[in-house]
């Protein structure tokens, strides 16, 4: 008689859960995104209804859309992958590039590199109207290249991207059906560095100035009572900024969390005083809030946002990887249950 062989014991599999993504923006560090989708995308007990994404965020969240919608997680994830290895290659011809000191340091800051500072310089004193006459962006022809548009338009997963009117200053959240090449552009347009971009005869700036991401269409839109905020732009800072660039780095941390943590604060008053009967304020009052961050993120400067080497975006992945691999081991539980990202605590002080 055959002895059968000692086993370890799997994990019971989990009920399906319906989850909703909120992906911020941030340049390159949008490759930590990358990595935490991919472990995400390992479990298939997670169903994902809805993604909220802003600048990279929104790149990330319609790339993985498009491949999802082929190919199930297994596409979404090669769609990833492929995304930012064009980014990559792209990024070789650029004139950003750490120096061979910073290489041998193994820092992947461009606070050194001849091009960077003098970019930064410049777009201080010069629009891009001057320097950037036909406004190109490289990541249009990989945008074009990575997306199947019109099955995005179809998807069953609900994307949400957001970009800032100029005019009006308000943000505007554009659904599958608008999604193009040039809408995924202007929630990334950095008015320092690129050429505001029209739509519709209106003119928009990056989604983070409006919200980064959006909350509200995940809430409304959404039957999902479960979001995981994968976050980039760090919510706070142990120490105070002295240098000129750390002082303009922290501002746009700052100014691009403010909208976010104003739709935190409300769910978290929601739940404290929203009347049952009120089915706008049950929406808010119901969600479940989960968030994948990291302290590396803390460690990375400006400058390396715009650092788009293959080492570098692998280094951010992994990172992404392992974060949301804790997330799962220690907070996985918690969804469909309740939240694990305690938003109380931003109501201190208010």
């Amino acid at each position: 008689m055959a002895v059968e062989q000692n086993r370890a014991p799997q994990e019971p599999e989990r009920d399906a859960c319906l989850i909703d993504l909120a992906l911020q923006g941030g340049g390159s560090h949008g490759a930590f995104t990358w990595g935490v989708l991919d472990r995400l995308l390992e479990e298939s007990w997670l169903k994902i209804d809805g993604v909220s994404g802003t600048s990279a965020g929104a790149m990330n969240a319609a790339v993985m859309i498009d491949g999802y919608e082929n190919d199930g997680p297994a596409g979404a994830r090669a769609a990833l992958e492929q995304y930012w290895r064009d980014v990559s290659r792209a990024a070789l011809l650029s004139p950003f590039q750490r120096t061979p000191f910073d290489v041998m340091m193994g820092r992947w800051t461009l606070d050194s590199s001849p091009a960077f500072i003098t970019m930064d310089l410049m777009s201080r004193l010069v629009s891009p109207y001057d320097l950037n006459i036909a406004g190109a962006n490289p990541l249009h022809d990989i945008l074009k290249r990575n997306i199947d548009f019109d099955r995005l338009a179809k998807a069953a997963i609900k994307l949400f991207v957001t970009a800032t009117n100029v005019h009006t200053g308000r943000g505007r959240v554009f659904r599958n059906a608008d999604i193009t090449s040039d809408v995924l552009l202007a929630s990334a347009c950095l008015p320092s560095l690129f050429q505001a971009i029209e739509i519709d005869g209106e003119s928009y700036w990056d989604g983070g100035y409006s919200g980064n991401p959006t909350i509200t269409p995940l809430i409304r839109e959404c039957s999902s009572k479960d979001t995981i905020l994968v976050q980039i732009n760090p919510i706070s800072r142990p120490e105070i900024p002295k240098s000129a660039r750390d002082i303009l780095n922290r501002l746009n941390e700052v100014s691009f969390n403010a909208v976010l943590l104003k739709e935190l604060r409300m769910i978290a008053m929601m739940r404290q005083v929203a009347n049952p009967g009120n089915c706008e304020g049950a929406l808010w009052a119901g969600m479940r809030i989960h968030r994948v961050a990291s302290d590396v993120m803390l460690k990375l400067g400006y400058s390396s946002k715009l650092n788009a080497e293959w080492e570098f975006l692998c280094m951010l992945r992994d990172e992404g990887r392992r974060a949301a691999d804790a997330f799962l081991r220690e907070d996985g539980g918690s969804l469909g249950r309740t939240s694990s990202f305690d938003l109380d605590v931003l109501l201190e002080g208010v």
